[in-house]
């Protein structure tokens, strides 16, 4: 399989994910909406998820910058990086992003931007420490494939889709107690019953697919990063060093794992399939052994 086709390959896979997490949300509107006998209640819960979501669009990079407790540099702090950057920008046609840094010792980086002209590329202390020329190289190619990719407008469109189905299966849930389509005792009892069942069920369900969906976007930004280097063995190299340091990185947390371009948490890599089902990033060895089996 070579460079291009394994991109095409996830890319599609990405879109058929989010086909079936689209037909799953009109599915869960349709059946909630028909017990309750109420399409306004619907259109009403997703208008504020939509509403919610708007603002987290415009806002998300600067809060997760916050988080994160990332610093912006100038060219003259870091010549060196700027470069990297720079020539990496030229060869993928985007402009320039920012540049962030975050004085903690674990090698690790993240992009975030709600577009390529307002994107940010953020990198840890550690990472310019420990990593040499070609393996950064690697690193700023992947998050600079996620600027391209537009991998952070998809993630707002799931933070939609993943809020839609809880804000209604908590509603749902919450109004089921007061009764709907069945008035009386046996009617109720099933709607209570449906009820529980999506309020369990519907967020874990968009949850996993959310997650899924990040996983293949981490597989198609290593495969547009190496691309772009023309070295994969460089990002593959850069992988195994970042995730075999054992130094915590302080600032992460669930909310922003999944931004790095490795799993920031140490010591909770190998664990059991369920842990493995809610991972926010694809395994080191599956990622290094697509990148060293790729034909540029």
């Amino acid at each position: 399989m070579t460079l291009y086709t394994q991109a095409e390959s996830n890319s599609r896979k990405t879109w058929l994910y989010l086909t079936g997490f689209l037909i799953f949300i009109i599915i869960l509107g349709w059946i909630i909406s028909y017990l309750l006998n109420s399409f306004l209640i619907l259109w009403l819960a997703v208008f504020l998820s939509i509403f919610a979501s708007f603002f987290s669009y415009w806002y998300s990079d600067k809060i997760v910058l916050k988080i994160s407790k990332a610093k912006p540099i100038k060219k003259r702090d870091n010549p060196e990086l700027y470069r990297i950057v720079e020539n990496l920008c030229i060869t993928a046609g985007l402009p320039l992003p920012k540049i962030f840094i975050i004085n903690e010792s674990q090698p690790n980086a993240f992009a975030t931007g709600r577009d390529p002209e307002h994107a940010v590329v953020a990198v840890t202390k550690g990472l310019l420490e420990k990593l040499d020329r070609t393996e950064l190289q690697g690193v700023i190619a992947h998050e600079l494939a996620h600027v391209g990719n537009r991998d952070t407008l998809l993630s707002t469109i799931i933070v939609v889709l993943v809020g839609i189905v809880v804000i209604i299966t908590d509603f749902f849930f919450r109004i089921s107690f007061w009764g709907g389509r069945g008035d009386n005792r046996e009617g109720r009892g099933i709607m209570l019953i449906i009820a529980l069942i999506l309020a369990i069920l519907a967020p874990f369900f968009a949850t996993i697919i959310r997650l899924a969906i990040s996983r293949k976007r981490e597989f198609l930004a290593d495969a547009s990063g190496a691309l772009l280097t023309r070295y994969p063995e460089g990002l593959a190299k850069a992988l195994e060093k970042i995730s075999g340091d054992t130094q915590p990185l302080k600032v992460a947390n669930n909310a922003t794992a999944h931004l790095y371009i490795t799993n920031p948490f140490r010591g909770k890599e190998e664990k059991s399939w369920l842990h493995k089902l809610f991972l926010t990033h694809p395994t080191i060895e599956q990622r290094t052994k697509a990148l060293r089996g790729m034909r540029i």
